[in-house]
């Protein structure tokens, strides 16, 4: 599934991650539009999806994991409930860590890709 869409997500441009801890799945991409409209089609009309979730969107930016076309990391089943549980309004990242601000959804699925980075 992983090399699938790795290969059309490279047709169209787009990067991401896939964190999966068995059961469930927190797919993060990004890219062009145009690109992203069709990655999101792919798995909207994908038969072996269901209770899929939108938990965020927006365009531009730099990108988080512009070398990956898709790429999968095994998470442990609490990080994930976390991850998809976190802030994902805006999608946007902290500038700075403090103890008084809560990470959002970005932040907490940059923790989970950070030793898979290098």
């Amino acid at each position: 599934m992983v090399r699938d869409a790795a290969t059309h997500n490279l047709i169209a441009g787009v990067t991401g991650v896939l964190f999966c801890d068995g059961l469930s799945f927190l797919q993060y991409f990004e890219g062009p539009e145009d690109g992203m409209a069709v990655t999101y089609a792919r798995i909207l009309n994908a038969t072996t999806h269901t209770h899929i979730v939108e938990l965020g969107r927006r365009s531009g930016g730099e990108r988080m994991f512009p070398y990956w076309s898709m790429h999968w990391i095994p998470v442990e089943h609490t990080d994930l409930e976390i991850a998809r549980a976190s802030e994902w309004r805006g999608l946007t990242k902290r500038k700075e860590e403090s103890m008084f601000q809560v990470p959002t959804g970005l932040d907490r699925m940059a923790a989970l890709a950070e030793s898979h980075l290098n």
